[in-house]
């Protein structure tokens, strides 16, 4: 009997120290798929997002989070101190100055196809902006306004092409500066500032929560994608050179 127990609680410990090296072999691999995936996971989950905000606004649905977010605003953090500060900020995602910055990016940066990756990114990113805005023709928030905008709400112009146009910047940085401390420097000041562009529009009241969160969310999408070809452009660019 003693030792059928035996040989039972052999079996037993045989048994789970199978299934436990089956679980880890199962996890190295989920985590191998997901660092392989990485970037089309956060396309598939952003995606999604904004779809979602999307059908509400098609639907001419006001969000939870919109009258949250201006209750906290009008009633919080509206000053004469952070009202210039926020007219200031929100210059940083307009078009004068965006295009300003890239036509002297492209003058300085050496590589020419790089800057007309840039160039391109802004033009794109500003027309699927534009091509949104008149489908879903979301009116502007009415409640308060500091400053004056026309033009349709959502997908929010300003956010969008901000996280697109910086976002595309923060790649570069991040692949071709060398010098580590610069490097994360600029990534962080870049993606402290595109936050800051969303907020002042909601600040401003020209933009409701889900503008500028939609236009966050389809920007990443996009960058995804456009990351993407660029790469396989260079590449096959590269080819081609070589006789490929």
């Amino acid at each position: 009997m003693t030792e059928l127990r035996q040989n039972n609680f052999f079996i037993c410990k045989l048994y789970l120290i199978k299934k436990t090296k089956e679980w880890t072999k199962m996890k190295e691999k989920i985590k191998e798929f997901i660092v392989k995936n990485l970037k089309w996971i956060i396309l598939f989950i952003c995606l999604v997002g904004f779809l979602a905000l999307a059908e509400d606004v098609f639907h001419k649905e006001i969000m939870n989070g919109d009258i949250i977010g201006y209750k906290l605003i009008s009633t919080f953090l509206i000053s004469d101190f952070a009202t210039p500060i926020a007219k200031f900020i929100t210059n940083f995602g307009g078009a004068i100055f965006l295009i300003a910055l890239t036509i002297v990016l492209f003058a300085l940066i050496k590589n020419k196809k790089i800057g007309l990756s840039i160039f391109s990114n802004l033009v794109i990113i500003t027309v699927l902006n534009q091509l949104l805005k008149n489908i879903l023709q979301r009116p502007r928030p009415t409640e308060y306004r500091i400053i004056e905008e026309t033009g349709y709400s959502f997908p929010s112009g300003h956010s969008m092409i901000s996280m697109a146009f910086y976002g595309y910047l923060i790649y570069l940085i991040y692949r071709y500066i060398k010098n580590k401390y610069i490097k994360w420097l600029l990534i962080v000041l870049l993606s402290i500032l595109i936050c800051l562009i969303g907020i002042s529009r909601i600040y401003l009241g020209v933009h409701y929560t889900s503008d500028v969160l939609g236009g966050f969310l389809l920007s990443i999408s996009y960058l995804v994608v456009y990351i993407s070809l660029i790469k396989n452009l260079k590449i096959k660019n590269i080819t081609k050179e070589n006789g490929g």
